[in-house]
């Protein structure tokens, strides 16, 4: 059990990511329905990144650039062409997935074994790792699992107790009124959208060099979809987002867990695998109620 909840802490972590990148951007109004595409961007650039300076560090670097250029365009063509957010946000999808794939065999060719890094190391910390039970589940994981159960609750506190998180809610609630107290909705709306580029970024490079140690173009697998769930089902608030985090990541300690010691006799390894996407499917369709942003997805045109 304490291997499945450190799994599910660790497994958590880009996820999170993703899920408190949505939360902020789409408080705006702004659906990133490119996430997907910037996981699989971050996790390409990470990995290239990463590989060719074998420093990890250079890696999440390149992520974060590649999160933050893929985002860029997003928001540029939504927000200030206006454009419909989900098309641009699937057409950007299929996109990366291509650039993806391209890139890669550009830059290594077609290797005849798999390109490896080595991937981010456990970091126990010191005293607090040796607590029974709670020690190995929450206090011996990666940098990134540190910083993100951090910056949970520093989101939460920036979007409910502070001027700039009352913006952020405003424009997506009442952009007009965010606009007559001289504050410019497109920039804040860019802005988060900018935002989630770079932790989406931070979020892909987790599975390619963060976790596997490798890139292929099905790395993501959906994942970037299951974070922007989260957003959904935890009511684009960072509590939930942690909760929602929590049960996912819990979903894939599971597939892990008996993909790896082989005890799926009575169940194929396939539905193991699948039990993240199928919760996705059966909480969003068994949730009566959403507290929606009022603006969500909708482009805001200044009035003469």
């Amino acid at each position: 059990m304490i291997y499945l909840l450190s799994v599910t802490i660790m497994m958590g972590t880009p996820l999170l990511f993703g899920a408190l990148a949505e939360v902020i951007a789409e408080r705006t109004g702004m659906m990133v329905t490119a996430i997907e595409g910037i996981f699989l961007m971050g996790a390409w650039a990470g990995f290239v990144g990463g590989y060719l300076s074998g420093s990890l560090t250079l890696g999440f670097l390149s992520a974060m650039l590649a999160g933050l250029l893929v985002a860029a365009l997003y928001g540029w063509i939504c927000i200030y062409l206006k454009q419909h957010q989900v098309v641009t946000g699937v057409a950007i999808n299929l996109l990366a997935v291509g650039l993806c794939s391209f890139l890669y065999r550009v830059i290594f060719g077609v290797p005849i074994t798999p390109l490896t890094v080595n991937p981010l190391a456990t970091i126990p910390i010191p005293l607090l790792s040796d607590i029974p039970l709670l020690g190995p589940i929450l206090f011996n994981q990666t940098i990134l699992t540190y910083i993100i159960y951090l910056l949970a609750p520093l989101s939460y506190f920036m979007l409910y107790k502070t001027s700039i998180g009352l913006t952020i809610r405003s424009a997506g609630e009442n952009p007009e009124a965010v606009d007559v107290a001289g504050i410019n909705v497109l920039r804040v709306r860019f802005l988060t959208v900018l935002l989630a580029g770079v932790m989406g970024g931070v979020a892909g490079a987790f599975y390619s060099i963060g976790f596997l140690g490798m890139f292929t173009t099905n790395i993501i697998g959906g994942r970037g979809w299951i974070a922007f769930a989260i957003c959904f089902l935890g009511n684009w608030n960072p509590k939930g987002a942690v909760i929602g985090t929590l049960a996912f990541g819990f979903a894939e300690a599971i597939a892990i867990y008996m993909q790896s010691t082989g005890n799926s006799a009575l169940f194929p390894n396939e539905l193991f695998i699948a039990l993240p996407y199928i919760m996705t499917i059966v909480l969003t369709v068994s949730r009566k109620s959403f507290s929606v942003p009022a603006k969500l997805g909708v482009p805001y045109v200044k009035e003469n």
